[in-house]
């Protein structure tokens, strides 16, 4: 992923859901917990902070790039699945799209012909901070082959054959460093995983270096970093 340095302050973000999602609500939280269960990053319901997502209904899925400051919007439409909402979501915690990396052409073709003219902007190479990570073709925030086409023809193609890309269904393992890394997770995400899993405190590892010692640390390690 592409990320920008506008991000929320100490890895957690305070939300509202609008009244016409309450039926929704199971899905809004299934696509925090695609976050949550890898990262640090926590979502709160907002009180009174400045700065916080409104999940609200709309058209489609849509998004802003980063914490821009006040109310800000995410938008989750009828026909969004709970992982095109986490995907709006890692919008909002400052990534842009993999596809619009600046080494995008040495993985995928963009076909510029077949894109919707008012989604062309969709696939315009956007700078930012890649972490000096591989580029992700099985990222959830890379498009597939067919999104936005005009005609029904691809719009963008992987360089490498028998590839899938614009998978909804889970973050990839390149996906979950991003955002460790962006929000500084580091040596606190095992002992937070583990937590989670196993309501200890006890018997948790507090830093990386304690992990060896603990009886269970692969499953630690695959549901931090979906090994």
């Amino acid at each position: 992923m592409n990320a920008v340095k506008t991000i929320w302050s100490d890895a957690t973000v305070h939300f509202t859901i609008s009244k016409e999602l309450a039926h929704r609500e199971s899905e809004v939280y299934a696509a925090f917990k695609m976050i949550t269960d890898a990262t640090c990053i926590r979502f709160q319901k907002h009180t009174n902070e400045l700065n916080y997502l409104k999940i609200q209904d709309g058209k489609g899925c849509a998004s802003y790039i980063g914490c821009r400051g006040g109310v800000q919007s995410v938008f989750f439409g009828p026909a969004c699945s709970v992982g095109n909402l986490c995907h709006e979501i890692i919008h909002a915690l400052g990534f842009y799209h993999e596809h619009t990396r600046t080494d995008r052409d040495q993985h995928v073709t963009v076909n510029w012909q077949s894109i919707k003219p008012n989604k062309k902007r969709n696939f315009k190479v956007k700078r930012g901070d890649t972490f000096n990570l591989p580029y992700d073709l099985n990222s959830i925030m890379h498009y597939g082959q067919y999104f936005f086409s005009v005609d029904g023809s691809p719009t963008v193609l992987p360089k490498r054959s028998g590839v899938k890309m614009g998978q909804r269904t889970h973050l990839s393992q390149l996906d979950v460093q991003r955002l460790n890394k962006l929000y500084h997770c580091g040596k606190d995400l095992l002992a937070t995983a583990c937590h989670q899993m196993f309501h200890l405190t006890s018997f948790c590892p507090t830093t990386l270096t304690h992990i060896s010692s603990f009886r269970r640390a692969d499953e630690i390690a695959e549901k931090a970093f979906g090994y």
